[in-house]
């Protein structure tokens, strides 16, 4: 019977719906994978086997699809760097090389189920094959950003108790730093040209393994992967995720959001130290039939980006806000997105006025989605619906998200309070487990039947959710609430501003005021700061309810930011409440 429920499962990822079609207007792209929201909504039903691994039960899958001709000739993967080095898989491929490097943790490295991994590698193929060996082995995999510092690594590898690390040249001498620190640390291997004493050298124990590996029988709530959080409101913490909550889990992504078929190229731009990687990269894609498209660029270079997307044929973009704003302060008018059909984002909040600069260039929406690394997709704008630039969409399939109060009682459409996930009286596919080892902060994003995420927004009466802060990031001025998004959409329309953060700032009268750290675009650098101050709070004022115009400015040189790139607001703030 479970057999059956699998295989029923792989059977209905990936299907092909209506031709692509854009038309005028917000939000008219057609869908491939299903007819309305509504319908979307309706017809959703996710079943969970007792056992389930994604490597087993869909990348095999899909390989035996390609043996049988029953899928289009599109790679599995396609990897580029931009010096004319290119890699291409097929699923058989991925399949062969992924077991060989299975075989190496289980027998170099002497890894058991359940075992921790840490990987901290950058978008190079090795990444991913990483990924589908841990699956295989039942180990568990922990990505880091190559970003990390030694202390970061040595927080990352105490508090996992990770018994294998795999990087490469750039970290292997700040691993070597901390390893006698690190008790349970006794396998490494290296991802090198060049050989390191101490470390299993990937690329030559690779020539000599076997492919022929047994995929474990891992059940569906088994820890398949740990996430450390970006740390923008503390120290990072470590997030369980299972093998059906993102392996099943982010097929809603992957079908929905996405709306992926076996002849797409989905391109994400994501860290390879992030979740958004897992979402985007791995499973959602994969799970579809889809190409995942890699490009190795050691730092965010728009020209690079923008020249990646006309030269190859690329279908699907995700990018982080951030990137999108970089993207978009371009001269774009000699770009080709002829093969792009769908752009999405995710991350933080995007600005209206970018996504109107970048349909403006490529004809294209710009689809946002919420979630988090403790989940998949939350709220999402999705093919078919309306888009109201600045909303975060309506919920996606999985999900019953509603506004909550602090007793945890649903507020009404209108009304501002924390985004909540309803739990009880059944927990929904596609969440994490737990916190590991932090017990309280676990108890602490439960509220009533609720799992609260730490944002606040409200819905409006058309049932779109609208972010308006962090819970620690509201400002409290003169009785009103004023979340930073909204203040930051209207100054990044000002052509001085390039980024802006957005804090609370102590205040005699006023009990605390909005300040604004901006960071000038070059053009402006010269002006009078007092005058150009001035309008741009006059600016705001017009922009917003002029109560939310930021009182005290100041200009800076860059913000300050987690390794994701997400701005660290709570820094500037303790700056701004230290002084007094």
């Amino acid at each position: 019977m479970e057999i059956l429920l699998r295989a029923k499962y792989f059977q209905c990822l990936a299907i092909p719906g209506s031709l692509r079609a854009l038309h005028e207007g917000y939000g008219t792209a057609t869908p491939q994978n299903f007819s309305s929201y509504e319908s979307m909504k309706q017809g959703f039903k996710l079943e969970i086997p007792e056992h389930f691994n994604f490597a087993k039960d869909v990348l095999d899958q899909w390989a035996n699809m390609e043996k049988a001709g029953k899928r289009s000739s599109n790679p599995a993967f396609w990897w580029i760097n931009g010096n004319g080095g290119e890699v291409r898989w097929s699923f058989e491929e991925l399949g062969s090389l992924s077991r060989k490097f299975a075989n190496i943790l289980t027998d170099a490295c002497s890894l058991q189920r359940g075992d921790r991994v840490i990987v901290i590698l950058p978008k190079i193929p090795e990444w991913w094959l990483a990924n589908v060996a841990c699956l295989r082995t039942g180990t568990v995999l922990i990505p880091g950003t190559t970003q990390l510092t030694q202390k970061d690594i040595l927080y990352r590898l105490q508090s996992s108790k990770a018994k294998c690390i795999i990087t490469d040249d750039v970290l292997a001498p700040v691993v070597d730093a901390v390893a006698p620190l690190c008790e349970n640390l006794h396998s490494k291997i290296i991802v090198s040209q060049h050989p390191r004493e101490g470390w299993g050298n990937l690329k030559k124990m690779m020539k000599y393994a076997s492919d022929n590996h047994t995929c474990v029988e891992t059940k569906h709530n088994e820890m398949m992967a740990i996430y450390f959080t970006s740390g923008t409101t503390g120290p990072p913490k470590m997030i369980g995720h299972t093998h059906s909550s993102f392996g099943l889990g982010l097929s809603i992504n992957g079908r929905f959001w996405l709306d992926l078929i076996p002849s797409d190229v989905m391109w994400n731009t994501s860290d390879t130290g992030w979740a958004k990687s897992a979402w985007s990269s791995v499973f959602s894609p994969w799970t579809q039939g889809a190409c995942v498209f890699a490009h190795y660029l050691p730092r965010f270079e728009p020209t690079s980006i923008l020249q990646t997307l006309t030269k190859f044929p690329i279908t699907v973009f995700c990018s982080a806000p951030t990137a999108y704003r970089m993207l978009v302060q371009n001269d774009m008018s000699s770009y080709n997105f002829t093969n792009l059909h769908h752009c999405v984002s995710a991350g933080e909040p995007i600005n209206p006025e970018v996504m109107e600069q970048w349909r403006k260039w490529t004809g294209l929406d710009i689809y946002e989605g919420y979630g988090q690394t403790e989940t998949v997709l939350i709220c999402g704008n999705f093919k078919g619906m309306k888009i109201k630039p600045g909303s975060m969409g309506k919920p996606s399939p999985a999900f019953d998200v509603k506004i909550v109060d602090e007793s945890g009682n649903v507020l009404p459409p209108g009304q501002e309070g924390d985004i909540g996930v309803q739990v009880l009286p059944t927990r929904p596919p596609g969440l994490f487990t737990h916190y590991i080892d932090n017990p309280s902060q676990t108890a602490s994003s439960l509220r009533g039947n609720f799992y609260i995420t730490g944002d606040r927004a409200y819905m409006d009466e058309d049932g779109y959710f609208w972010f308006v802060a962090r819970s620690d990031d509201i400002i409290l001025s003169s009785g009103y609430r004023i979340g930073p998004f909204e203040v930051e959409s209207a100054l990044i329309e000002h052509p001085s501003v390039a980024e802006s953060a957005v804090v609370s700032s102590p205040d005699p009268i006023r009990g605390e005021v909005v300040k604004a750290f901006i960071v000038l675009n070059p053009d402006y650098k010269s002006h009078d700061e007092q005058q150009l101050k001035k309008e741009i709070q006059e600016h705001v004022k017009k922009m917003t309810a002029p109560y939310k115009y930021p009182r005290k400015i100041e200009f800076i040189e860059e913000l300050p930011k987690t390794i994701s790139g997400k701005i660290k607001r709570n820094e500037l703030r303790k700056k701004e409440w230290k002084a007094i």
